[in-house]
């Protein structure tokens, strides 16, 4: 790891401890995760996968459209590193999706589809108690070097004292609550990319950046943002200083 991607890791831990301490947006929180570990590793992609109180898994953060897509095809299907991770509480490891010899017989098929060869999945996990699996996705073949797989489990690791915190303070229902909260925010984000993306002319992971942006710079709480844009039908102007930043448009 070089010295700017020394920095940048060390950013990302400051970012995520004030992202704890502050007002706790467990969406924004994996989200800004997923793209993060992205930049910072040697991978295309990365997913989230977080198990609510009856311990099924759900998808609460991708980097990309696409890896959403492949993360919700894995769960529908009931296969697939991610579930295997989070079952066994250790790391899951595929260097060629290609030579899987009838692991995912469903899965591999479809992320090889997708672009990806090669797939990771880290578990969520605080001494015994599992709470989902991060997914790295890459589109070469080859093993994940362990600088990056230790980076990324250490981030993982905050996450889920991160979400265990939250479930610890909230308690009982409330831990129902904060996830079922989050599923709803998932799906209202995934409305408003979709509004955006055919409002602006956009893809929808570039939706997703001008939705995120807005949010940063209004300091609002990105489901916020997205209820505004689907139910009152928001309109976002991206400044001139945000056009030049990846996936932005205007």
């Amino acid at each position: 790891m070089n010295t700017s991607q020394n920095k940048l890791a060390r950013q990302t831990f400051v970012e995520l401890a004030d992202t704890l301490i502050t007002d706790y947006d467990v969406i924004d929180f994996l989200d800004f995760l997923t793209q993060r570990v992205v930049e910072l590793l040697a991978v295309t992609a990365c997913g989230v996968l977080v198990a609510d109180h009856h311990g099924t898994l759900n998808l609460l953060a991708a980097s990309s459209e696409q890896t959403r897509l492949l993360e919700l095809f894995q769960l529908q299907n009931s296969q697939g590193p991610c579930l295997d991770s989070y079952r066994s509480g250790d790391s899951v490891h595929c260097e060629d999706l290609t030579q899987t010899e009838g692991r995912w017989p469903l899965f591999a098929p479809a992320a090889v589809a997708t672009g990806y060869r090669a797939v990771h999945a880290l578990p969520m996990r605080l001494r015994d108690e599992v709470i989902g699996a991060v997914n790295l996705f890459s589109a070469e073949p080859g093993p994940l070097d362990s600088e990056d797989v230790e980076l990324c489990q250490a981030l993982a690791d905050v996450a889920t004292i991160g979400i265990l915190h939250e479930r610890v303070v909230r308690k009982g229902e409330e831990i129902t609550d904060q996830l079922q909260g989050a599923l709803n925010s998932r799906i209202i984000i995934e409305q408003a990319k979709g509004a955006l993306a055919q409002q602006m002319g956009v893809t929808v992971d570039q939706a997703f950046t001008i939705l995120r942006g807005h949010a940063r710079r209004t300091n609002s709480k990105i489901t916020e943002i997205a209820h505004a844009v689907v139910e009152n039908g928001l309109q976002i102007t991206v400044p001139a200083s945000a056009r030049t930043q990846p996936g932005a448009t205007g």
